[in-house]
């Protein structure tokens, strides 16, 4: 299987538009059908695939980084009486379950990143719906900050997977209809058990859309509603963005590298190592040097680098089970980036790029992959860097240094960006959730930014699983490897969802959580994907045959 490319640019898309006019964009999608990642199936009544959400995920991330001007972004179609009809179901009974499940996932931290963009960009969203608006459609006009309905007696919102497909509405989709849009519980049930949907002004009375709006006056009520949420913004006018050019990836047998990371894979031991590299590079002299640095700026490049090594190995790589996080360089490089990042926070570029490590990082938080951190002489898990070992299952640091290696000994450096700056799915930092039960625990790290800490004194700190000492480390992470790769996969899965989101339930955790268990579940049930599954039969003529014990 040809393997799945994540970095695109709108002059190779097939699906989506953007359309700029002034302070707003059009985000118009026009589903090519012949433009999914296989040819198997159809992309009809603009329905959508990994290949449409991939071009999504870029639109979304190019309007906050190249048009820093754009305040409001409508989400439209492009086509006759159809919004979205949501994922298509002929993909969805071909794919493979771990397809399945990851394109769930992915789907649903792109429009988690539209809901970002509106809350911490300020570059609110709009969906303008027009026709059918089914299934992952209603989920992506959800994630807007304000749905409009035309009211033309045939369209509707719906979430019918329940009646159609036998398979949970979209995880995200019933968790935003209850925690979000405050949907009552029992008008929820009925709304996703009718497969017409709801329409007009049951759909704003039960909140399932903010208002509807006469055909006849349709696109100027569209364009007024939108010049008002952009009036809101605090987005810089008459500033000019930053290009995100091609990424630098070279792919060489088991070795993925970029400039700013390096992925080897080890198949015989069923798992790849992450190296992030820290700067090569001193911070600009100032923000306007760092912006005529663009993409080629450390944070920023690191990040791009980073997500895309983390998504490759989602889709592409899926026998690859454990991830082992090294870094390369200074911490104190590390560290005077993140200072100047702090210093220039109200900057709308350097908001942007610290929003965006927020995201990667979540990527990583929510991967079904083991992740153990590394860190020896010549590592650099210091303040933003550090993240990953916190975001890590275990961790193993070596005390002192080996023989014939004058590199200082191995330690970790705490910086300010550890302490707020990058709250997991949870609303807690990872310190936080690290240290739930023991609130102490996090003013005693505090005390400690800026300082190097060492092995044995790491431990005290509880900042690491693990110190040994350079006779024993061979073996103790051989072992630790090979017993982690030796376990179930599917266990594994379970335990580390449960254990990664700590502390209080958020609208993210519970998407997440239920996508991870009961989608995964749901998924490999015979009365969805078996033979006479709802599935496999959808438009057949056939109607489904159902197991009917309940489990």
């Amino acid at each position: 299987m040809k393997a799945i490319d994540f970095d695109t640019d709108p002059a190779r898309y097939r699906h989506w538009r953007i359309e700029i006019d002034g302070d707003v964009a059009n985000l118009v999608m026009d589903v090519d059908p012949a433009g999914g990642l296989s040819p198997d199936y159809e992309l009809k009544l603009n329905t959508y695939d990994l290949a449409v959400d991939i071009e999504l995920n870029d639109a979304v991330q190019r309007l906050r980084f190249e048009h820093p001007e754009v305040r409001a972004v409508v989400i439209k179609s492009g086509k006759d009486n159809v919004f979205c009809a949501g994922a298509n179901i002929r993909m969805l009974g071909k794919a493979t379950h771990g397809h399945k499940v990851n394109f769930c996932k992915f789907t649903n931290e792109t429009r988690l990143a539209i809901e970002d963009a509106c809350e911490n960009s300020k570059q609110s969203y709009l969906a303008a719906v027009t026709g059918a608006c089914a299934g992952g459609g209603y989920e992506l006009a959800l994630a807007a900050d304000h749905i409009m309905l035309v009211d033309d007696r045939r369209s509707a919102v719906s979430l019918p997977e329940t009646a159609l497909l036998a398979v949970l509405p979209g995880t995200g989709g019933l968790t935003r209809v209850t925690d979000k849009r405050k949907v009552r519980r029992d008008l929820a049930d009925v709304f996703c058990s009718v497969e017409e949907g709801v329409r007009g002004k049951k759909a704003v009375d039960w909140r399932l859309v903010d208002e509807t709006v006469a055909k006849t006056k349709w696109d100027e009520a569209v364009k007024t509603r939108a010049a008002e949420i952009a009036a809101r913004s605090d987005r810089p006018k008459g500033a000019k963005g930053i290009a995100l050019t091609p990424l630098a990836r070279k792919i060489s047998g088991d070795l993925v590298a970029y400039p700013n990371v390096k992925v080897e894979i080890d198949r015989a031991r069923g798992l790849a190592t992450v190296c992030v590299r820290g700067p090569a590079s001193a911070v600009p002299a100032s923000v306007e040097a760092a912006h005529q640095l663009g993409d080629q700026l450390w944070p920023l490049a690191a990040a791009r680098e980073l997500e895309n090594a983390i998504l490759h190995l989602r889709f592409n790589e899926p026998k690859i089970g454990l991830i082992v996080f090294r870094t390369e360089g200074e911490a104190k490089a590390v560290l005077d980036f993140d200072a100047f990042l702090a210093k220039h926070q109200d900057d709308w570029l350097m908001r942007e790029i610290r929003h965006y490590i927020k995201r990667v990082l979540k990527r990583i938080d929510v991967t079904a992959k083991s992740f153990i951190a590394l860190v020896e002489p010549g590592t650099c898990f210091a303040g933003t860097l550090a993240e990953l070992l916190f975001a890590s299952d275990r961790s193993l640091m070596l005390i002192g240094q080996r023989d014939g290696d004058n590199r200082p000994p191995a330690a970790i450096v705490l910086g300010e960006a550890n302490f707020g700056l990058y709250p997991m799915g949870n609303g807690l930092t990872r310190l936080q959730t690290r240290f739930l039960g023991e609130p102490s625990s996090i003013d005693r790290a505090k005390g400690k930014v800026g300082s190097s800490i060492e092995g044995a004194e790491a431990i005290e700190l509880g900042l690491v699983t693990f110190a040994y000492e350079a006779f024993d480390w061979d073996d103790a992470s051989r072992i630790m490897f090979e017993e982690r790769v030796s376990y179930s996969p599917d266990a594994l899965t379970g335990m580390e969802a449960n254990l990664r989101f700590a502390g209080p339930e958020t609208m993210e955790t519970k998407i997440f959580g239920r996508l991870t268990a009961w989608q995964n579940w749901i998924f490999q049930r015979p009365n969805s994907v078996g033979d006479q599954g709802a599935l496999k039969l959808y438009g057949s003529g056939i109607s489904p045959s159902f197991d009917r014990e309940r489990i």
